[in-house]
């Protein structure tokens, strides 16, 4: 090869080799780049600044959390020294206090901005209300009175229809609180009460006729109100019997008129009865006032239940005297009777009445049926005692009868 066209392969190289450094030389950024990079600066700013506010609210948060730890602690602690706990106290109290003097700063400020505010709102007061005086006075003739408005707007309203009543549930039955704890009635338990002496007092009386049971009341004869006692006692529908006077043991005790004496002839005994018995008849039967000495004789109560026989009424046996002789003359001559198992008011107490109806619920609940005495004059305690017990001895299965239609008759 010749000179110059070495000279020239050498110029060409040359000329090769500076444009590719040139080529080199020149720095070509992509645009994806740009952007990523800037997302992570301002990235990197954000968190900065999260970080910065987070640091400038630690420390009050360091501080309520470590005083709440402190006093969980304590709490927790009970052998800390009181002079430990006092100074931990007023640390925590110089802290509350120091946080209050904060808020009262910032309602000190609030309240001035609210005095500010309502001083403007003064100010422009009394403008807009003679703006309003100005246009009321034009709109008044076209105005309406309110009761007008009231009155047009209640016109104008649909009448409602009246509520339809709610069915009123019926009452439960009511039951009695049990008070004396009687027992069950067994053997359909029967209860027969018998008041005597009946004919002394009408106004003792009439509370007996007032119970809401049957009873059987004994009138005395050839008394003031005998005639009459028996009249009410019937009106009631309630059952007379004669309570035939018969002399005691006791000589000296007086039975009272219409009486059976020991002296008596069976003529005298018999005419006293018709003559008592006629005075209060119709009567269900009779039953002996006193009489401790007459039921003992068997001839003379044999004369008394003839009688009665005769008359188609019937013999209580009272037993005032355990010797009665009442049971072997019935046996003899064939007759039934009936005869008393409790008195009520021997004592005039409640206690004692309670007692006494007690041990006829025995007898009732053993034998079917108890016939229990009374007397007219405890008129001041023994009817309103008896009010009292009926309903739990009604609600305990206790039925109530007349002597004459009770089960309690003797064979």
């Amino acid at each position: 090869m010749t000179q110059n066209q070495k000279k020239t392969r050498k110029s060409t190289t040359r000329k090769k080799t500076r444009k590719s450094k040139a080529k080199k030389g020149k720095a070509y950024i992509p645009a994806y780049k740009i952007i990523i990079s800037c997302a992570i600066i301002i990235t990197i700013c954000m968190g900065l600044l999260l970080y910065t506010t987070i640091a400038a609210q630690a420390p009050e948060k360091k501080e309520s959390i470590s005083s709440e730890f402190v006093e969980k602690t304590e709490s927790k602690k009970p052998d800390k020294k009181p002079e430990e706990k006092k100074s931990v106290e007023k640390k925590s109290a110089e802290k509350k206090e120091k946080e209050k003097q904060i808020e009262s700063k910032k309602s000190d400020t609030s309240d001035t901005k609210v005095e500010k505010n309502k001083t403007e709102s003064k100010k422009e007061s009394p403008k807009k209300e003679n703006v309003k005086k100005e246009t009321a006075k034009k709109e008044s003739p076209e105005k309406k009175t309110p009761s007008e408005s009231t009155s047009q707007s209640e016109n104008s309203k649909v009448p409602e229809p009246a509520p339809i009543p709610k069915p009123t549930p019926a009452p439960a039955p009511s039951k009695t609180v049990s008070k004396y704890n009687f027992p069950m009635a067994k053997n359909n338990a029967q209860l027969v009460f018998v008041f005597d002496d009946g004919g002394q007092n009408l106004n003792h009386l009439k509370s007996f006729l007032k119970l809401p049971f049957p009873i059987t009341v004994a009138v005395l004869p050839q008394l003031a109100h005998s005639k009459e006692a028996a009249a009410q006692i019937r009106a009631s529908g309630n059952e007379v019997i004669l309570h035939q006077p018969m002399q005691s043991i006791k000589a000296s005790v007086n039975p009272g008129p219409g009486a059976i004496k020991p002296e008596m002839t069976e003529d005298q005994i018999i005419s006293t009865l018709f003559q008592n018995i006629t005075e209060i008849a119709p009567i269900a039967g009779m039953n002996n006032h006193e009489g401790s000495g007459i039921t003992a004789d068997a001839e003379k109560m044999a004369t008394v239940m003839r009688v009665c026989s005769q008359e188609g009424i019937y013999f209580l046996d009272s037993r005032t005297n355990s010797e009665t002789k009442v049971p072997y003359v019935a046996e003899a001559l064939g007759y039934s009777y009936y005869e008393r198992n409790i008195f009520l008011d021997n004592e005039k107490t409640d206690e004692n009445a309670l007692k006494e109806l007690k041990k006829g619920l025995d007898i009732a609940n053993r034998n079917g049926s108890v016939i229990m005495i009374g007397h007219i004059w405890s008129a001041d305690f023994l009817p309103a005692f008896l009010l009292d017990v009926y309903p739990e001895l009604k609600e305990r299965g206790y039925t109530f009868s007349l002597v004459s239609k009770s089960k309690a008759k003797k064979n």
